[in-house]
Protein backbone atom coordinates (compact mmCIF):
# COMPACT_ATOMS: atom_id res chain seq x y z
CA UNK A 1 0.00 0.00 0.00
CA UNK A 2 1.63 3.57 -0.85
CA UNK A 3 1.56 6.38 0.93
CA UNK A 4 -1.21 7.64 -1.27
CA UNK A 5 -3.76 4.56 -0.69
CA UNK A 6 -3.36 5.06 3.06
CA UNK A 7 -4.29 8.64 3.34
CA UNK A 8 -7.14 8.05 0.42
CA UNK A 9 -8.51 4.93 2.04
CA UNK A 10 -8.35 5.40 5.77
CA UNK A 11 -7.55 9.32 6.23
CA UNK A 12 -9.94 10.94 3.76
CA UNK A 13 -13.42 11.28 4.34
CA UNK A 14 -16.37 14.23 3.78
CA UNK A 15 -15.17 17.43 5.53
CA UNK A 16 -18.41 18.05 8.06
CA UNK A 17 -17.97 21.87 8.85
CA UNK A 18 -18.71 24.13 6.09
CA UNK A 19 -15.96 26.49 7.58
CA UNK A 20 -13.60 24.19 5.49
CA UNK A 21 -13.14 25.43 1.41
CA UNK A 22 -10.28 22.56 1.13
CA UNK A 23 -9.10 19.92 3.05
CA UNK A 24 -6.94 16.40 2.50
CA UNK A 25 -5.91 15.98 -0.67
CA UNK A 26 -4.21 19.19 -1.72
CA UNK A 27 -0.95 20.81 -0.85
CA UNK A 28 -2.86 22.68 1.80
CA UNK A 29 -6.12 23.17 3.69
CA UNK A 30 -8.54 26.38 3.02
CA UNK A 31 -10.14 27.37 5.82
CA UNK A 32 -11.84 29.72 7.12
CA UNK A 33 -11.89 31.48 11.09
CA UNK A 34 -15.57 33.07 11.67
CA UNK A 35 -15.57 36.93 12.53
CA UNK A 36 -15.11 38.30 15.61
CA UNK A 37 -12.91 34.63 17.10
CA UNK A 38 -9.45 34.25 17.69
CA UNK A 39 -7.42 31.17 16.31
CA UNK A 40 -6.10 28.67 19.24
CA UNK A 41 -3.32 26.20 17.74
CA UNK A 42 -2.28 23.59 20.03
CA UNK A 43 0.16 20.49 18.86
CA UNK A 44 1.04 17.48 20.64
CA UNK A 45 3.64 14.23 19.59
CA UNK A 46 3.15 10.48 21.02
CA UNK A 47 6.54 8.72 20.95
CA UNK A 48 6.00 4.63 21.13
CA UNK A 49 7.93 3.74 24.15
CA UNK A 50 7.76 7.26 25.80
CA UNK A 51 4.35 8.26 25.76
CA UNK A 52 2.38 5.10 25.21
CA UNK A 53 3.43 1.46 25.98
CA UNK A 54 4.45 -0.67 22.52
CA UNK A 55 1.30 -2.78 22.92
CA UNK A 56 -1.41 0.00 23.31
CA UNK A 57 -4.12 -0.63 20.75
CA UNK A 58 -4.52 0.91 17.52
CA UNK A 59 -7.70 2.45 18.12
CA UNK A 60 -6.56 3.54 21.67
CA UNK A 61 -3.99 5.37 20.25
CA UNK A 62 -6.28 7.10 17.75
CA UNK A 63 -8.33 8.41 19.91
CA UNK A 64 -5.55 9.46 22.48
CA UNK A 65 -3.42 11.04 19.86
CA UNK A 66 -6.59 13.63 19.34
CA UNK A 67 -7.72 13.77 22.73
CA UNK A 68 -4.73 15.35 24.51
CA UNK A 69 -4.74 17.76 21.73
CA UNK A 70 -8.45 18.61 22.41
CA UNK A 71 -7.45 18.59 26.04
CA UNK A 72 -5.47 21.41 25.26
CA UNK A 73 -7.87 23.57 23.53
CA UNK A 74 -10.42 22.81 26.50
CA UNK A 75 -7.69 24.45 28.98
CA UNK A 76 -7.85 27.58 26.22
CA UNK A 77 -11.84 27.99 26.48
CA UNK A 78 -11.87 26.80 22.92
CA UNK A 79 -14.31 25.26 20.66
CA UNK A 80 -12.42 22.27 18.51
CA UNK A 81 -12.53 23.29 14.74
CA UNK A 82 -9.72 21.23 12.53
CA UNK A 83 -6.96 19.19 12.99
CA UNK A 84 -4.23 17.76 11.00
CA UNK A 85 -2.08 14.37 11.98
CA UNK A 86 1.25 13.67 10.96
CA UNK A 87 2.31 9.85 11.21
CA UNK A 88 5.19 7.73 10.69
CA UNK A 89 4.83 3.99 10.79
CA UNK A 90 7.88 1.50 10.85
CA UNK A 91 5.13 -0.29 8.19
CA UNK A 92 1.99 0.33 6.19
CA UNK A 93 0.39 -2.40 8.35
CA UNK A 94 -3.75 -2.26 7.21
CA UNK A 95 -5.52 -3.95 9.84
CA UNK A 96 -2.99 -1.26 12.34
CA UNK A 97 -3.92 1.67 10.46
CA UNK A 98 -7.52 0.87 10.07
CA UNK A 99 -7.81 0.71 13.64
CA UNK A 100 -6.14 3.56 14.61
CA UNK A 101 -8.18 5.49 11.75
CA UNK A 102 -11.34 4.23 13.11
CA UNK A 103 -10.62 5.28 17.10
CA UNK A 104 -9.34 9.01 15.43
CA UNK A 105 -11.98 9.47 13.34
CA UNK A 106 -14.88 8.17 16.16
CA UNK A 107 -13.74 11.07 18.23
CA UNK A 108 -13.05 13.55 15.80
CA UNK A 109 -16.78 13.05 14.97
CA UNK A 110 -18.16 12.97 18.58
CA UNK A 111 -16.17 16.83 18.74
CA UNK A 112 -17.15 18.47 15.82
CA UNK A 113 -13.61 18.07 14.26
CA UNK A 114 -12.71 17.94 10.31
CA UNK A 115 -9.19 16.51 9.48
CA UNK A 116 -7.99 18.73 7.00
CA UNK A 117 -4.47 17.43 5.98
CA UNK A 118 -1.76 15.81 7.63
CA UNK A 119 1.53 13.84 6.25
CA UNK A 120 2.48 9.97 6.44
CA UNK A 121 5.88 8.57 6.08
CA UNK A 122 7.78 5.79 7.44
CA UNK A 123 10.17 5.21 10.72
CA UNK A 124 9.51 4.52 14.27
CA UNK A 125 6.04 5.05 15.21
CA UNK A 126 5.67 8.52 15.74
CA UNK A 127 2.58 10.67 15.87
CA UNK A 128 1.68 14.37 15.63
CA UNK A 129 -1.62 15.95 15.95
CA UNK A 130 -2.00 19.60 15.33
CA UNK A 131 -5.43 21.27 16.53
CA UNK A 132 -6.99 24.48 15.68
CA UNK A 133 -10.23 26.03 17.34
CA UNK A 134 -12.02 29.43 18.16
CA UNK A 135 -12.46 31.25 21.18
CA UNK A 136 -14.08 34.51 21.34
CA UNK A 137 -11.71 37.46 20.84
CA UNK A 138 -10.62 38.01 24.53
CA UNK A 139 -12.30 35.37 25.96
CA UNK A 140 -9.59 32.84 26.10
CA UNK A 141 -8.39 30.80 29.24
CA UNK A 142 -4.54 31.65 30.30
CA UNK A 143 -2.08 30.55 32.60
CA UNK A 144 -1.41 33.86 33.83
CA UNK A 145 -4.51 35.00 35.36
CA UNK A 146 -4.14 33.16 39.10
CA UNK A 147 -4.50 35.64 42.11
CA UNK A 148 -3.57 35.24 45.59
CA UNK A 149 -6.77 34.14 47.39
CA UNK A 150 -8.07 32.16 44.73
CA UNK A 151 -9.37 28.76 44.70
CA UNK A 152 -7.60 25.76 43.19
CA UNK A 153 -9.69 23.27 41.50
CA UNK A 154 -9.65 20.07 39.56
CA UNK A 155 -12.51 18.32 37.42
CA UNK A 156 -13.03 14.79 37.97
CA UNK A 157 -10.16 12.63 39.63
CA UNK A 158 -6.26 12.10 39.57
CA UNK A 159 -3.76 9.92 39.48
CA UNK A 160 -6.13 6.84 37.65
CA UNK A 161 -3.78 6.74 34.54
CA UNK A 162 -0.81 6.48 36.43
CA UNK A 163 -1.72 3.98 38.11
CA UNK A 164 -2.94 2.01 35.42
CA UNK A 165 -0.22 2.11 33.43
CA UNK A 166 1.53 0.48 36.74
CA UNK A 167 -0.26 -2.27 36.18
CA UNK A 168 -0.01 -2.25 32.69
CA UNK A 169 4.13 -2.45 32.71
CA UNK A 170 3.40 -4.64 35.95
CA UNK A 171 1.18 -7.14 33.76
CA UNK A 172 -1.29 -7.19 36.72
CA UNK A 173 -4.53 -6.36 34.85
CA UNK A 174 -7.20 -8.12 36.04
CA UNK A 175 -9.97 -6.90 37.66
CA UNK A 176 -13.09 -4.46 36.46
CA UNK A 177 -11.17 -1.77 38.73
CA UNK A 178 -7.52 -2.18 36.86
CA UNK A 179 -9.78 -2.25 33.71
CA UNK A 180 -11.38 1.24 34.62
CA UNK A 181 -8.05 2.63 35.76
CA UNK A 182 -6.58 1.52 32.38
CA UNK A 183 -9.82 3.21 30.33
CA UNK A 184 -8.61 6.39 31.97
CA UNK A 185 -4.93 5.97 30.55
CA UNK A 186 -5.79 4.90 26.88
CA UNK A 187 -8.88 6.58 26.14
CA UNK A 188 -8.58 10.03 28.12
CA UNK A 189 -11.94 12.18 28.03
CA UNK A 190 -10.84 15.58 26.97
CA UNK A 191 -12.99 18.81 28.85
CA UNK A 192 -13.85 20.60 26.57
CA UNK A 193 -17.45 21.12 28.07
CA UNK A 194 -16.04 22.41 30.99
CA UNK A 195 -13.24 24.69 28.84
CA UNK A 196 -16.51 26.56 27.35
CA UNK A 197 -18.51 26.85 30.72
CA UNK A 198 -15.18 28.49 31.97
CA UNK A 199 -14.88 31.10 30.12
CA UNK A 200 -15.77 34.22 32.19
CA UNK A 201 -15.32 32.44 35.06
CA UNK A 202 -11.52 31.10 35.92
CA UNK A 203 -8.72 33.36 36.55
CA UNK A 204 -6.14 30.73 34.96
CA UNK A 205 -6.24 27.44 33.47
CA UNK A 206 -4.26 24.51 32.29
CA UNK A 207 -5.05 21.03 31.50
CA UNK A 208 -3.26 17.99 33.49
CA UNK A 209 -1.06 16.20 31.32
CA UNK A 210 2.75 15.97 32.46
CA UNK A 211 1.17 15.61 36.70
CA UNK A 212 -0.84 17.97 39.16
CA UNK A 213 2.56 19.59 40.47
CA UNK A 214 4.34 20.15 37.27
CA UNK A 215 1.16 21.59 35.75
CA UNK A 216 0.54 24.00 38.53
CA UNK A 217 3.84 24.82 38.59
CA UNK A 218 3.36 26.46 35.18
CA UNK A 219 0.53 28.36 36.02
CA UNK A 220 2.03 29.81 39.44
CA UNK A 221 5.26 30.85 36.95
CA UNK A 222 2.83 32.24 34.47
CA UNK A 223 0.86 34.23 37.47
CA UNK A 224 4.29 35.21 39.18
CA UNK A 225 2.11 33.13 42.65
CA UNK A 226 2.96 30.45 44.71
CA UNK A 227 -0.17 27.96 45.83
CA UNK A 228 -0.62 25.31 49.11
CA UNK A 229 -2.08 22.31 48.07
CA UNK A 230 -3.84 19.79 50.76
CA UNK A 231 -3.62 16.05 49.94
CA UNK A 232 -6.87 15.15 51.73
CA UNK A 233 -8.71 17.27 49.28
CA UNK A 234 -7.47 15.54 46.56
CA UNK A 235 -10.07 13.80 44.09
CA UNK A 236 -9.61 9.91 43.88
CA UNK A 237 -11.84 7.67 41.83
CA UNK A 238 -13.30 4.51 43.31
CA UNK A 239 -11.28 2.03 41.14
CA UNK A 240 -8.08 4.32 42.42
CA UNK A 241 -9.10 3.59 46.20
CA UNK A 242 -9.93 0.22 45.40
CA UNK A 243 -6.50 -0.78 44.27
CA UNK A 244 -4.53 1.46 46.03
CA UNK A 245 -6.05 0.13 49.44
CA UNK A 246 -5.37 2.10 52.99
CA UNK A 247 -2.25 3.31 51.70
CA UNK A 248 -2.14 5.30 48.74
CA UNK A 249 0.91 6.04 46.63
CA UNK A 250 0.29 9.93 46.16
CA UNK A 251 3.34 10.52 43.96
CA UNK A 252 0.52 9.25 41.72
CA UNK A 253 -2.21 11.99 41.84
CA UNK A 254 0.54 14.38 42.42
CA UNK A 255 2.90 13.98 40.04
CA UNK A 256 1.62 10.38 37.67
CA UNK A 257 0.10 12.72 34.63
CA UNK A 258 -1.83 11.53 31.59
CA UNK A 259 -4.71 12.80 33.55
CA UNK A 260 -6.12 15.62 31.21
CA UNK A 261 -8.15 17.23 33.76
CA UNK A 262 -8.61 20.73 33.93
CA UNK A 263 -6.97 22.32 36.85
CA UNK A 264 -8.34 26.12 36.90
CA UNK A 265 -8.49 28.64 39.25
CA UNK A 266 -11.55 30.81 40.39
CA UNK A 267 -12.04 33.80 42.76
CA UNK A 268 -13.93 33.40 45.67
CA UNK A 269 -17.10 35.17 44.56
CA UNK A 270 -17.09 32.82 41.00
CA UNK A 271 -17.19 29.23 42.67
CA UNK A 272 -20.70 29.74 42.98
CA UNK A 273 -21.55 30.17 39.63
CA UNK A 274 -18.91 28.25 38.34
CA UNK A 275 -20.86 25.50 40.62
CA UNK A 276 -24.36 25.99 38.10
CA UNK A 277 -22.92 25.71 34.75
CA UNK A 278 -20.02 23.23 34.42
CA UNK A 279 -21.02 20.04 33.30
CA UNK A 280 -18.72 17.73 35.10
CA UNK A 281 -18.07 17.45 39.21
CA UNK A 282 -14.90 19.61 40.24
CA UNK A 283 -12.94 20.12 43.39
CA UNK A 284 -11.18 22.60 45.33
CA UNK A 285 -8.10 21.48 46.11
CA UNK A 286 -5.82 24.19 47.36
CA UNK A 287 -5.56 27.67 47.65
CA UNK A 288 -3.42 30.57 45.75
CA UNK A 289 -0.97 32.46 47.51
CA UNK A 290 1.47 35.85 47.17
CA UNK A 291 4.78 33.10 48.22
CA UNK A 292 6.22 31.21 45.48
CA UNK A 293 6.32 27.60 45.65
CA UNK A 294 3.89 25.14 45.97
CA UNK A 295 3.27 23.89 50.02
CA UNK A 296 1.47 20.90 50.11
CA UNK A 297 0.16 19.58 53.64
CA UNK A 298 -1.59 16.35 54.37
CA UNK A 299 -4.44 15.48 56.30
CA UNK A 300 -3.18 16.44 59.87
CA UNK A 301 -1.90 19.77 58.44
CA UNK A 302 1.47 18.55 58.13
CA UNK A 303 4.14 19.79 55.82
CA UNK A 304 4.62 16.57 52.71
CA UNK A 305 7.06 16.21 50.62
CA UNK A 306 6.50 14.92 47.18
CA UNK A 307 9.15 12.16 45.73
CA UNK A 308 8.87 14.30 42.25
CA UNK A 309 7.03 17.05 40.80
CA UNK A 310 5.97 15.73 37.39
CA UNK A 311 7.38 14.29 34.01
CA UNK A 312 9.82 16.33 32.58
CA UNK A 313 11.58 15.00 29.09
CA UNK A 314 15.22 15.31 28.56
CA UNK A 315 15.57 15.49 32.81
Amino acid sequence: MSEFDLIRNYFTWPASREDVTLGVGDDGALLRVPPGQELVVCVDTLAAGVHFPDETPADALGHKALAVNLSDLAAMGAEPAWATLALTLPAADEDWVGAFSEGFRSLAEEYGVALVGGDTTRGPLSITVQVMGFVPRGHALRRDGARPGDGIYVTGTLGDAALGLRHWTQRTTDGPHVHALLARLMRPVPQVAAGLALRGLAGAAIDLSDGLLADLGHVLDASGTGAAINLAQLPLSDAFRAVSGDAPDWSLPLSGGDDYELLFTLAPDMEARAREVLPVPFTRIGTIEASPGIRVTDGEGQPFSPSRSGYRHFN
